[in-house]
């Protein structure tokens, strides 16, 4: 079964063209379909570790068989195959609801007009904002919902990325929390995807997956340079809401009389001033 296994997947991969995996063509290829190392990198696993399932040298875990059966763009046949031929119980992956924000955490954003709050989901999905968050950090609403995702902005967003003094810090404490989630939840294919594309758009990300360092942070302080009121050192506290513990409002504030506590205050002024506060922050940041 293990040459049968490696035969498919070779077949199954030679029908995938680096375009249609989101991968730059990259000139002339002597065989056609997608290299051993694309594969293993768009499934977020060593090249030596695919090589060694093609050869019929190594036993795939559930996750990684989900991940393979995502990048090869397997059908649900295709699939249950592969998970035949690897010996395992092809269980189809959960497929959850779409998330919305719990209607009380909308409320409480509401109300907090002069801090900037918003809500996250699984995957660090933004479901919720309020108007201030969106002055501190983009106009989530122009973002379209399938990319309106915490940890992508902080990687794909050159804006946001510039706002973090310590971006570093901050990236790699993402990618610490998105493994907690794969642990806890290794089938889910929201993170799956989210985990293959970052790995193929930013090398740091993709260096710092494959550390598999791992933590959670429920409050910090972190340092951003906002374009239009000056550097701001904010607390972030994080409340889980007991009716949907997958929900987590966030809040960052700041202590009376702080630099960073008027620079709210000047925020706050200007977000009320320019109804379109958001977008002025992005082209004063361009």
């Amino acid at each position: 079964m293990s040459s049968e296994l490696g035969d498919f997947l070779r077949a199954r991969r030679r029908e995938v063209s680096p375009a249609a995996a989101g991968l730059p063509d990259g000139g002339r290829r002597r065989v056609a379909g997608l290299r051993r190392e694309e594969v293993a990198l768009l499934a977020s696993i060593s090249p030596d570790y695919y090589t060694r399932l093609e050869q019929g040298r190594r036993q795939a875990a559930e996750p990684v068989l989900n991940a393979l059966a995502r990048v090869l763009r397997l059908s649900d046949d295709e699939r249950t195959y592969l998970f035949e031929l690897s010996g395992k119980d092809a269980a189809r992956p959960r497929r959850r609801a779409t998330q919305r924000v719990q209607p009380q955490l909308q409320r409480l954003l509401d109300d907090l007009t002069s801090t900037p709050a918003m809500v996250l989901g699984r995957c660090t999905d933004i479901l919720g904002w309020n108007p201030l968050a969106a002055a501190l950090f983009t106009d989530f609403a122009q973002v379209p919902e399938k990319e309106r995702n915490f940890v992508r902005l902080v990687f794909t967003d050159p804006a946001i990325r510039a706002m973090y003094v310590d971006w570093d810090y901050v990236a790699r404490a993402c990618v610490a929390q998105l493994r907690m989630e794969a642990a806890r939840d290794p089938r889910n294919p929201r993170l799956t995807t989210l985990v293959g594309e970052l790995s193929v758009q930013d090398p740091d990300f993709r260096r710092w997956w494959s550390d598999h360092r791992v933590g959670a942070s429920a409050a910090g302080t972190k340092t951003l340079r906002h374009p239009v009121v000056g550097e701001l050192a904010l607390d972030w506290s994080t409340l889980t809401d007991a009716a949907d513990p997958d929900q987590q409002l966030i809040a960052l504030t700041a202590a009376p009389g702080t630099p960073a506590h008027d620079g709210l205050r000047m925020l706050t002024s200007w977000a009320a001033e320019s109804p379109s506060a958001a977008g002025d922050q992005e082209s004063a940041m361009r």
